[in-house]
């Protein structure tokens, strides 16, 4: 389960102290945008992810002036993954509602990037997303193993999100048919190395067009892992960076 592999980001402090320090550590971060003039940003949760597990990068969004909103996937996201979108579609409605945003953006991990990318390719979604971001999401799936493995299971029988996420599956031959980057949505993908659950990791990539950013290509020592994209500081400012249409100028001694 999620909460009991959160300590796989342990690493990351011993990376920080022996990663060198580049360019990119150099740049200065994007200007943080204010409430009023930024879109609301939507954190949605992955295969097995509660909302309480989403709250520390839900609260450096808030601390860099976003109003941001966690949405835990229907049934913990282990049900069909186009039901899971619909009722996304209702969520994101609401929260345009509460806030009077015309468009959200949204930061999706792992199988939620999978539910985020639906609402925009088949429910009409591109209308009210501004930015996409996924952090270690099976674009193109994964190997049934570590989706068994991820979820401490023997199979993937009876779990639809699990037969879903699997390389070939007809869910994916679906949703990755035509253009991946549909509408005037921009597009980032990030992915590490070290991801246990999507494997190839080149398959959290999407094309036509999108940001596909591999943080070991910026800082080569920093160690992070599937639920560690989420918690690491990394990873967190290159979704900063996506949040503003920056350039991809990681911080590899962030914590």
């Amino acid at each position: 389960m999620l909460l009991r592999k959160t300590a796989l980001v342990v690493s990351v402090a011993v990376t920080a102290l022996i990663a060198s320090a580049g360019t990119a550590n150099a740049a200065p971060a994007p200007a943080a945008p204010t409430a009023a003039a930024a879109n609301p940003v939507i954190v949605v949760g992955g295969l097995s992810g509660v909302a309480v597990a989403y709250e520390p990068i839900a609260a450096r969004l808030r601390a860099d002036g976003y109003r941001a909103f966690i949405y835990q996937l229907p049934g913990l996201g282990l049900g069909d993954i186009p039901t899971s979108a619909r009722a996304f579609a209702t969520y994101v409605d609401q929260v345009r509602a509460s806030t009077g945003a015309s468009t959200v953006d949204v930061v999706a991990h792992s199988e939620g990037g999978l539910v985020s990318r639906y609402y925009l390719k088949r429910l009409g979604g591109t209308a009210t997303v501004g930015r996409y971001v996924s952090l270690g999401t099976p674009q193109y799936g994964t190997y049934v193993a570590n989706i068994v493995a991820f979820l401490g299971l023997g199979s993937c029988a009876g779990i639809v999100a699990c037969q879903q996420m699997t390389i070939g599956s007809a869910f994916l031959a679906d949703l990755n048919s035509g253009d991946d980057t549909p509408g005037a949505v921009r597009y980032t993908t990030i992915r590490t190395l070290q991801d246990e659950l999507v494997r190839p990791t080149g398959n959290a990539v999407v094309n036509d067009g999108a940001t596909n950013v591999l943080i070991q290509s910026y800082c080569p020592l920093r160690v992070v892992g599937h639920l560690g994209l989420v918690l690491d500081g990394t990873a967190y400012t290159i979704v900063r960076g996506a949040l503003v249409d920056g350039p991809v100028r990681p911080n590899c001694l962030a914590l």
